[in-house]
């Protein structure tokens, strides 16, 4: 079954369903920041939470898609986490603008996802590859995609209620970085 995967021509994988709808979610990036930012009644936000959640189901979908129809691909296991964050960095940056306690986590962000896809690129040049995400980063990301969509969702959400859940997401986000990077250690030992 993997030869066949190999073999599949690079039109084929470009093409497949799930990565298709990888690139729609690249594609809803800008909607989702352009009806944030420009939001000016709930209806406006409500529109950007429910653009969000189609982003959310298609990342769900092209996976699911990806395994029962055995279009797994590798351009898809790299276009997947790529459209994964630069949906959520897109998002937690667009935050920051209404929430001041979204900036630290912009900053975290851009180290823990700078660090991993550095390591990745590392790990790749020498044939090896984090074998998709771990419990820790999933449940890191579950977390983060549910704040910033309540964010969303409900503009008008008291600033210390905000505050709380955000602060869960740092925390949340550091502690998966934590746990990362013992992952990668292991990784480096085994290729020195």
């Amino acid at each position: 079954m993997a030869d066949t995967k190999e073999k599949m021509p690079l039109v084929r994988q470009i093409f497949t369903i799930p990565n298709m709808m990888g690139y729609f979610r690249i594609i809803l990036i800008p909607f989702i920041v352009w009806r944030y930012l420009t939001a000016e009644t709930i209806v406006d936000y409500r529109v950007a939470a429910l653009i969000i959640g189609v982003s959310g189901i298609t990342d769900f979908l092209d996976g699911f898609i990806a395994r029962k129809l055995n279009m797994v691909t590798e351009l898809g296991k790299a276009l997947d986490p790529i459209a994964d964050k630069l949906t959520q960095g897109a998002i937690v940056l667009s935050l920051s603008f209404r929430f001041k306690w979204m900036i630290p986590l912009v900053v975290l962000f851009v180290i823990k996802e700078g660090f991993m896809g550095i390591m990745g690129i590392i790990f790749l040049k020498k044939g090896m590859m984090l074998d998709g995400a771990k419990w820790f980063g999933k449940v890191c990301t579950a977390v983060l995609y549910v704040v910033m969509f309540i964010l969303i969702l409900f503009p008008e959400i008291p600033i210390a209620a905000a505050n709380s859940m955000i602060i869960v997401c740092i925390a949340l986000m550091l502690l998966s970085f934590g746990m990362y990077i013992p992952v990668f250690y292991k990784m480096w030992k085994e290729v020195h």
